[in-house]
């Protein structure tokens, strides 16, 4: 079963790039690094189930979570209102990191602060498809990554294109293997990726595989692409890609 085969693949991912955090952290990379796939597992498995329900050929790919969205819940490009409202998922406990910043809560389906880009990229998907259901006919959203990672007495969010030393290595290879896994898997013929830095890993990582790779604009709300004219270009952007 489909669904079956998405929840051990990513908890096979959640286990090793756990360890991985770990050796970056101690190589210096970073002072800390959340793995949303541990502490927000419950949540994440449950989107799972929800996604692979769907018969998706499209595969949505963003970089890594956000720290008021996946960082809080544990699905690609959350915000709270979209997990809530959209996905219908309430109730669900979420723990906490291994090592937890004081800059950095983590506050689960009660976090205050919306992920912008999460509510733009979720919010178009609603607009041209309805429902969650009908979402998850058409599209699967992923992100390469699933580690966030924070330097300095401020937390900085370090992206991992950013991020240096063997371990970061590592890290990426271990997230291209588990996209190969994942369009196998799915049996996805296309691979949007939402900004440079997804539609370069899915390139490397998918090379020979037969997958078309598409791009999109980021959404994030410090681009001047995802700004421009109201988002309306955005808009337009990544519509021109979806199926």
């Amino acid at each position: 079963m489909a669904i079956d085969d998405l929840i051990r693949l990513a908890s096979s991912l959640r286990d090793d790039v756990e360890d991985l955090a770990k050796r970056m952290e101690y190589e210096g990379t970073a002072d800390c690094v959340y793995n949303p796939l541990m502490y927000a597992w419950e949540i994440h498995a449950e989107y799972l189930r929800l996604a692979g329900a769907g018969s998706a050929k499209t595969i949505l790919l963003g970089m890594n979570p956000g720290p008021h969205g996946m960082g809080q819940v544990g699905i690609p490009f959350a915000a709270t209102s979209v997990v809530r409202d959209l996905l219908g998922i309430t109730g669900l406990e979420v723990g906490k990191p291994r090592v937890t910043h004081a800059k950095r809560p983590v506050n689960g389906l009660s976090h205050p602060k919306e992920e912008v880009s999460g509510t733009r990229l979720w919010g178009v998907l609603a607009q041209r498809y309805g429902s969650a259901l009908e979402i998850f006919e058409n599209v699967f959203v992923a992100n390469h990554c699933p580690l966030m990672i924070f330097s300095g007495p401020r937390a900085t969010n370090v992206t991992p294109d950013n991020a240096r030393g063997p371990a970061t290595k590592m890290l990426l290879d271990r997230c291209d293997q588990h996209l190969r896994e994942l369009v196998s898997s799915l049996r996805a013929h296309t691979v949007i990726g939402v900004g440079k830095f997804a539609e370069s890993r899915a390139e490397k990582a998918l090379e020979g595989m037969g997958t078309t790779i598409l791009s999109c604009w980021h959404p994030s709300p410090a681009s001047p692409l995802a700004n421009r004219n109201g988002g309306a270009d955005w808009r337009e952007n990544i519509c021109s890609v979806l199926p």
